[in-house]
């Protein structure tokens, strides 16, 4: 690494994931104002907050925010609308759009009320998309007009006041329209940063059509170099695989593309920013930065930039970072200074990923105080260009005030936002400002749109505080500085760490940050250093161990409740630290890839841990009701000997979930593990064997199929616990009733599906296919919930399946060790000869598929097109992806043509509607609904697993009617009066003898 980077790129790295209060203490220092300071800032920011106010008579979004809070159910109707409407390309389902986002809210009430007429001709649209949906569905006046007229009047009233919205938030459709608008005398004095919206592409062409489309603005904005304008840039708009894992690859890639750009801009004359990312691209952002930074043809160029995040960590030392740069390469850099774009969305990612800490501020006003650090770092930095953008008076004010008479730096606000904060600045006192100016369709603004209304519409923001008049001048301009001393800088008390996301009932599984570049290559490292152990010896004789079991069975089921539960925590910590080996051998056995090997760790710790404290609460003897002189106690204890049967694709979660469930419910276990998988199934035993589960309660039993049959044969086993084909599973249903002698035992089976995900035409197509990638082709689709059969409203069906070849063309295809592989080979031989030959049968259907690596045994990952639903009525358990559609009109049908093949594992909905989604959760007959995410991933304690039908025999994996299946229920009655009396009824006070 250069040491343009290599300087301070160690520095980032101890205050990613620090504790907050650690990372705030010398940030509060540096932001901190001077009593004279403090009060110079306030003399400005009640100005500022008089030009706002006075703004608000014009402000669209001011009024907007006013009249429509994001807490009532009208602005959270005119949010969803907005977000979905102008995409639904078929007039059915945007009926259905409108009737479901308006129906309920009372938009009368908002009529004409706002000083905005633009708020009001919304209003107004709004209002009248209500009544003509009402009226027709009573079949009034309206109704019959609107059948005479042939006009779609509710569709065109919604619609325009949809499109207005846009056109607040969005400066124009194309550069040459939004540089014509800011020549407008309301943006007299103000210059532009011009966005080409795009929030991420999915697809080589995709980055292809974005890069063309930046260089198509830069030489429109460089057609006016005097104008002042410039252009911003998102790197993740230019590559979809913008990733850690892809950074060999993606990082040289953005590197010369984002060159190419900037040669551009410095030959035109104006200035280029890169924009900011998510946290976890950062260092791979400051990589790509650096790399333009030092072309030499670019040496020198001023105009060159980039955006911080202040509510990072971090946020701080890339300030520093930037100015080191600008001035090891010669130039005055510009940097943006914003508060942040994806924070919700970042929490939310550390949560499931397990991780220590989070990269960013859990406060909104330590986000405050780090951005005022940031300011006074910038504003004394001699190689920064600083641009402070912010809709907030009183970090606005602060920053005039520390600047003193200087004028050499901009501010900067969103277009659509602000307005009257900063004009008094510019058009008198001779301050810069720039407004951030979003381009592009108004297909392409929804997702900017409702994140920009999210984000300056929540409770803590600035925007949203103005528009609340109960709020005081001194709430709004309290000091941030002041409240993060007055908490300590702690964290807030809303947001848990990752590790008590389930607290106080148990610790969430560790996860490793895969994300950061050096984990990942040390993790990845150390898999290829471990070697697979040898496979443990086939079970000689299954009925010698069932009889072991059965002798340990009773003693163990003697042992407190809490003494096993305390076997599966020590269990839990043990698989957490030898997880590098246990990940290392799922990859090399099992073929996972090295996300998947961590999250089966993952979710056997949650298993064990979940279990434990299932069985603490769950399993103690309860006193029932009763009359008087009568003692009921329920005792729930072990059944005697179980067998466990796990399948491959989870060779250790099931493995040990099934195992561990049976054993913390008081009985013994004989484990056997698939025939593919008997490594990690012998190391997870050897580690519950060191956790204190005797080794005659817990006996291994590697083995082929004959030894799954012997176990269950054999009439002292008191259940049975199987994950696999839903044929296995009937033919263990018939061996357990095949002798008449033998007890009748309980079966937990989970198995298969045919499982389908529906799509109607209000569905964000990015979003879908990203699901959908994920669902049908992680894990080379070999898990019980993986995608099969992918049913598209037809309106939308081949823009969608276009867009899908293109994400499948970015995946890599190969190793499971290597950490840029996606899709791994299939498990064996007998699986490839499988998927092959109904590939080669569906031939004539296939619409797409991928190249594969010659050697292994690699199922290329496949699209295959049916005529018609009803064509799929087998699970085909590997990468290939069966597509049907549908007409709208007929969610219901479609439903119960899924239900009827009788498999009923997992089922997927992507859509706006919520009554679309409440009909299917109505009709759907499967175990698991996923809405608008993806289908695969069952979180253990949140997302209890498993089906239905052809699909299991319940109960729920992880959930919390799972281990009551495993127990024997035992009551004891006792007379307590046949000694002579009721002893507790007569020592009662006043009884009345």
């Amino acid at each position: 690494m250069d040491s343009a980077t290599s300087l301070s790129l160690p520095s980032l790295k101890p205050l990613h994931r620090a504790p907050e209060p650690e990372v705030l203490k010398p940030l509060l220092e540096r932001a901190r104002l001077a009593p004279e300071e403090r009060e110079g800032a306030v003399r400005v920011a009640l100005g500022l907050l008089a030009d706002l106010r006075a703004a608000q008579t014009t402000g669209w979004v001011n009024q907007f925010l006013q009249e429509y809070r994001l807490n009532t159910s009208e602005g959270v109707a005119l949010l969803s609308l907005a977000e979905a409407f102008l995409r639904v390309p078929d007039p059915a389902t945007a009926d259905l759009l409108i009737a479901d986002k308006l129906g309920e809210a009372d938009w009368r009430a908002h009529a004409g009320k706002s000083a905005s007429a633009l708020v009001n001709s919304a209003t107004w649209g709004l209002v009248m998309g209500k009544a003509l949906v009402h009226d027709a569905g009573q079949g009034g006046v309206l109704r019959r007009l609107i059948a005479r007229a042939g006009e779609p009047f509710v569709r065109q009233a919604v619609g325009a006041a949809m499109r207005m919205m846009g056109e607040i938030f969005v400066m124009g459709r194309t550069i040459d329209e939004a540089m014509r608008r800011m020549k407008k005398p309301e943006n007299k004095g103000f210059t532009a940063s011009f966005d080409m919206l795009g929030e991420a592409a999915r697809t080589y062409p995709d980055g292809q059509r974005y890069f063309d489309s930046y260089m198509a603005a830069i030489a429109a904005v460089g057609s006016d170099p005097a104008a002042g304008h410039s252009v911003s840039v998102k790197l993740s708009a230019l590559h979809p695989r913008y990733e850690v894992a892809h950074r060999a690859d993606c990082v040289p890639a953005l590197t010369e593309m984002l060159g190419t750009l900037a040669l551009e801009a410095a030959r035109r004359g104006i200035a280029l920013t890169v924009d900011a990312e998510e946290s976890e691209r950062l260092e791979m952002s400051l990589d790509i930065i650096a790399g333009v930074a030092r072309m030499p043809a670019l040496r020198g160029w001023d105009g060159y930039g980039m955006a911080v995040q202040a509510y990072g960590k971090r946020a701080r030392a890339v300030i520093g970072w930037a100015d080191e740069l600008a001035r090891a390469t010669g130039r005055r850099m510009n940097v943006r200074l914003v508060k942040g774009a994806y924070w919700d969305s970042e929490i939310k990612r550390t949560q499931e990923a397990g991780l220590s800490d989070y990269p960013l501020f859990t406060r909104k006003a330590a986000t405050d105080v780090s951005y005022l650090a940031c300011a006074r770092d910038m504003l004394d930095a001699d190689g920064i260009a600083p641009a402070f953008a912010s809709h907030n008076a009183l970090t606005v004010a602060t920053i005039v005030e520390w600047a003193g008479g200087r004028r050499d730096f901009e501010f900067q606000r969103l277009h659509g936002m602000g307005e009257g904060l900063y004009e008094r600045l510019v058009r008198e006192q001779g301050y810069h400002c720039r407004i951030y100016a979003p381009v592009g369709g108004h297909r392409d603004l929804l997702a900017y749109l409702v994140r920009r209304l999210l984000e300056n519409g929540a409770n803590s923001s600035f925007v949203h505080q103005l528009a609340d008049e109960r709020l005081s001048d001194e709430a709004l301009l309290a000091d941030p500085v002041a409240r993060i001393d007055a908490v300590g800088g702690s964290r807030h008390p809303g947001i848990a760490l990752p590790r008590d996301l389930f607290a106080p009932e148990r610790r969430n599984s560790e996860g490793i940050d895969l994300q950061d570049s050096d984990t990942l290559a040390a993790i990845a490292a150390e898999i290829g250093r471990h070697s697979l152990p040898p496979a443990p010896a086939d079970l000689a004789d299954p009925a010698a161990a069932v009889a072991r079991a059965r002798a340990a069975a009773d003693d163990w089921s003697a042992r407190p409740v809490e003494a096993r539960a305390a076997c599966l925590d020590r269990l839990a910590d043990l698989l957490e630290e030898h997880r590098a080996e246990l990940m290392a051998i799922c990859v090399h056995e099992a073929r996972k890839t090295i996300p998947d090997a961590l999250a089966e760790v993952r979710e056997a710790v949650d298993f064990c841990r979940y279990y434990a404290d299932q069985a603490r609460a769950h399993l103690q003897p309860v006193e029932l009701p009763g009359p008087t002189g009568e003692r009921n106690i329920l005792r729930m204890e072990g059944r005697g000997v179980w067998v466990t049967i796990a399948p491959w694709n989870f060779p250790l979660a099931i493995f040990l979930g099934q195992t561990v469930a049976a054993l913390v419910t008081g009985n013994a276990v004989v484990a056997k593990p698939a025939p593919q998988t008997p490594r990690i199934a012998a190391r997870a035993v050897a580690l519950a064997h060191q956790a204190g589960v005797p080794a005659d309660v817990l006996i291994l039993a590697a083995g082929g199929p004959d030894t799954g049959a012997a176990l269950v044969a054999d009439a002292r086993v008191a259940g049975v616990a199987f994950t696999g084909s839903t044929a296995t599973a009937r033919r263990i249903a018939r061996a357990l009733l095949a002798d008449d002698s033998r007890p009748l035992v309980p079966l937990i089976a989970e198995t298969g599906g045919i499982n389908a995900m529906i799509v109607d035409s209000t569905a964000l197509a990015e979003q879908v296919v990203q699901d959908v990638v994920t669902s049908a082709f992680r894990s080379a689709g070999q898990r019980c919930s993986a995608l099969r059969l992918l049913l598209l409203q037809d309106d939308i069906a081949d823009h969608t399946i276009e867009m899908l070849k293109g994400a499948m063309n970015t995946l890599v295809i190969g190793d499971p060790a290597d950490p840029a592989t996606d899709v791994g080979p299939v498990i064996d031989a007998a699986a490839y000869d499988r998927l092959m030959a109904h590939r080669t049968a569906m031939a004539g259907r296939i619409v797409h598929s991928l190249a594969v690596p010659e050697a292994g045994h690699f199922v290329p990952p496949t699209i295959i097109r049916l005529d018609d639903i009803d064509d799929l009525q087998a699970e085909w358990f590997g990468p290939l992806l069966h597509v049907a559609t549908w007409k709208a009109g007929t969610l219901e049908e479609v439903v119960a043509r899924v239900n009827a093949k009788g498999f009923g594992l997992t089922m997927g909905l992507h859509s706006r509607i919520a009554r679309a989604a409440e009909t299917v959760e109505a009709l759907a007959r499967v175990g698991n609904l996923y809405v608008n995410r993806s289908m695969i991933g069952a979180i253990v304690g949140s997302q209890p697993f498993g089906g239905e039908g052809h699909s299991g025999t319940g109960p729920k994996a992880g959930g919390p009617h799972y281990l009551p299946r495993f127990c024997a229920e035992r009551v004891t009655s006792t007379d307590t009066t046949s000694a002579g009396g009721n002893a507790t009824l007569l020592s009662l006070d006043d009884i009345g003898i």
